[in-house]
């Protein structure tokens, strides 16, 4: 009896975030992404499916078409596969049901204008699967998408049974899902070519019909270190040569995942938890249940981690990035209300369209990957907000809402006009945590908190030791990301980050120690929740806060914001001086991403230190300039003090 050949479906995921500088994208162009392409077609090994992300589309088109017209005349002769997504690289389980909708189609129009074909296929951003998925996806004309084995596993799957297609559904509305093969994940491009051969062999012989293998391009000449091992180290060659050979001799065939769709019988009916590839689930874990998640694997082994126990032991799902960083929580809850507000106004298109690309996913988790931690990403996000909210704001003059905005229980104060939008967080001792000038589209409150992640104290105790090669092969992204080091852990906050965090400090407290984070306050209303009260005009908003009546911390007498249609700040302050050490120093804290003009009145010596924060990346661990924090001092018994922030000069735009 003839056995027919392995069906190999090979997919690269090739993708840059909205905001991205142009150097590191053009390097990915010319280092990863053109040099497989070009040789996958030397060597004849094709057909593929390639995703192409839109932010990266949109730049290859502006500043570099040679990949993208290679792509097109594959694209025409039916050898490359064109994947759809969210066209700005949504994690679309985060979007709301017509946003998601609308991301796909733009990805669709995307490659049918540019490239003349019909996709009916789907790359899941960050493989994050939930269940009510299928309806939406069937609805935007996806056929079949592309997830995790590992989704399969943590339902309870056995292994054996992921090499087909299966079936989901969601409303009545179903869609085909292709198990991405994590072995295949591992073995290439990291392991010698010949493994992988084995691997696809053991496959066929095991009566099979079907590997699916799609990971991200970057892997290929982007991620460190692995330029020099797939080119340079003869890598990639020795794979497509011993790709040909499986070809040759009958053991494999390249098979586009529609094909696959139509000639593999279906693995039958699934249904699929809240899911992430491994890495992802253990990044979105808070710092102590990652480690209590790490000593579990230890006691468990490698061996039955390896086996049908192993996709049972489990990290958070991605909106856990959420709850773990309310600042990537702001960005996604700003993102909400303005889509939500855009529908409402008629969805004006260049608002329209500034809210999808602030839906790009990097800047709101962070992970090996995962761009929270980059300020140039999150001020992308930003900056589309800025600008989406300008045009919706246009003509509109100076108010605001009381409303939990960012979905944690308490409410916060909203105030906006045609130049502005801020957010004030009584239950923060009335700290300012978002101010937007939509001139310069920049929210001067996006400063991220110094926090303890699990991987400070591992790199601490890792001291020197450098990365282990893996045999014959390379580390891949995660075994580098497992080998940073430290000499002492990083500064922490002790409260999260925003503007005018009020507090007493010591009299004799350095400014070393306070920039480091290594004091007490004598006293803090950054967690006193304010009593509130607002007045506006058209030309202020006025809130006046209070400690409530017999509330530790009465010696703040009055907390009061003035907001100005410009977007000009005025923040004043009445104190007991009897209620604290004679010595001690009233002293508001503003974390700011850019610098602005403070206006101190009485004068104050103003404390300054740069923030910065030490993160993984696929580098290893890098310093990043967060922002500055500004300190005025004021003695206690001056008993009362002023700060003033400048906003835009100039009238209403008509």
């Amino acid at each position: 009896m003839t056995v027919e050949p392995l069906r190999f479906a090979f997919g690269l995921h090739v993708h840059q975030p909205v905001g991205n500088f142009d150097h590191i994208i053009e390097q990915h162009v010319r280092e990863a992404y053109l040099p497989f392409l070009q040789r996958a077609v030397d060597h004849g090994c094709l057909p593929l499916a390639l995703h192409i992300s839109g932010p990266l589309l949109e730049w290859l088109e502006a500043h570099d078409t040679a990949y993208l017209d290679l792509v097109g005349r594959l694209a025409a002769d039916g050898k490359v596969e064109l994947l759809l997504a969210g066209f700005y690289e949504p994690v679309l389980a985060a979007l709301p049901r017509a946003d998601r909708i609308e991301q796909i189609a733009w990805m669709r129009e995307a490659i049918r204008r540019r490239f003349g074909v019909e996709a009916a296929g789907l790359w899941l951003t960050e493989r994050v699967w939930e269940p009510d998925l299928p309806a939406e996806l069937a609805a935007a004309g996806v056929r079949f998408a592309l997830v995790d084995d590992r989704h399969f596993l943590v339902s309870g799957f056995d292994r054996e049974r992921l090499h087909a297609p299966f079936w989901t559904e969601s409303d009545g509305r179903r869609v085909a899902l292709f198990p991405i093969d994590e072995r295949l994940r591992y073995l290439v491009p990291f392991r010698p070519p010949a493994e992988t051969a084995a691997y696809l062999r053991e496959l066929r012989g095991g009566g099979h019909r079907l590997a699916v293998l799609a990971d991200d391009g970057e892997k290929f000449g982007g991620w460190p270190g692995t330029r020099q091992w797939v080119y340079e180290r003869g890598w990639l060659d020795e794979f497509l040569d011993t790709m040909h050979a499986l070809i040759e001799s009958g053991d494999v065939r390249l098979t586009t995942l529609a094909a696959a769709l139509e000639e593999v019988p279906s693995g039958g009916l699934a249904y699929l938890p809240t899911a992430s590839y491994r890495e992802m689930e253990t990044w979105a874990l808070p710092p102590e249940a990652a480690a209590r998640l790490g000593r579990l694997e230890d006691e468990l082994g490698e061996q039955r981690l390896a086996g049908p126990d192993g996709a049972l032991v489990r990290g958070a799902h991605w909106r856990n990035f959420l709850v773990r960083y309310p600042e990537a929580n702001r960005m996604h809850k700003k993102m909400l209300a303005l889509s939500a507000l855009c529908r409402r106004r008629g969805d004006p298109p260049e608002a329209r369209r500034a809210v999808g690309r602030a839906q790009c996913n990097d800047a709101y988790w962070h992970g090996v990957f995962g761009g929270l931690y980059l300020p140039h990403l999150r001020e992308a996000v930003w900056r589309n907000l800025a600008l989406a909210e300008q045009e919706l704001r246009r003509d509109e003059p100076l108010t605001f809402d009381v409303l939990d905005f960012d979905g944690d229980g308490a409410e916060e104060i909203w105030i906006h006009s045609w130049a502005f939008s801020a957010l004030v967080s009584p239950h923060r001792g009335g700290a300012i945590e978002e101010f937007t000038l939509f001139a310069p589209g920049l929210n001067y409150g996006d400063v991220l908190t110094r926090r303890r992640e699990a991987y400070h104290l591992v790199a601490v105790a890792a001291g020197e030791e450098g990365p282990t090669q893996p045999g014959a092969g390379a580390p891949s992204i995660h075994d580098l990301a497992r080998l940073p080091h430290l000499s002492q852990a990083p500064p922490l906050d002790g409260d999260d980050r925003a503007m005018f965090l009020d507090r007493i400090l010591p009299g004799d407290l350095p400014v070393d120690a306070y920039a480091r984070g290594d004091y007490r306050p004598l006293h803090s209303w950054a967690r006193t929740t304010f009593e509130v009260s607002v007045a506006a005009s058209p030309e202020s908003v006025e809130l006046v806060c209070r400690v409530p009546t017999g509330a530790v911390g009465a010696g703040l007498r009055e907390k009061r914001l003035r907001f100005d249609a410009q977007g000009g700040i005025t923040v004043a302050y009445r104190w007991d001086p009897a209620a604290f050490a004679p010595a001690a120093f009233f002293a508001p804290e503003i974390s700011l991403a850019r610098a602005l003009d403070l206006k101190c009145t009485p004068g104050a010596e103003v404390w300054s230190y740069p923030i910065t924060t030490v993160a993984q990346s696929e580098r290893g661990l890098e310093e990043t300039l967060q922002g500055t924090s500004f300190t005025p001092r004021w003695p206690v018994a001056v008993s009362a003090g002023r700060v003033e922030l400048g906003g835009v000069i100039g009238s209403p735009p008509r």
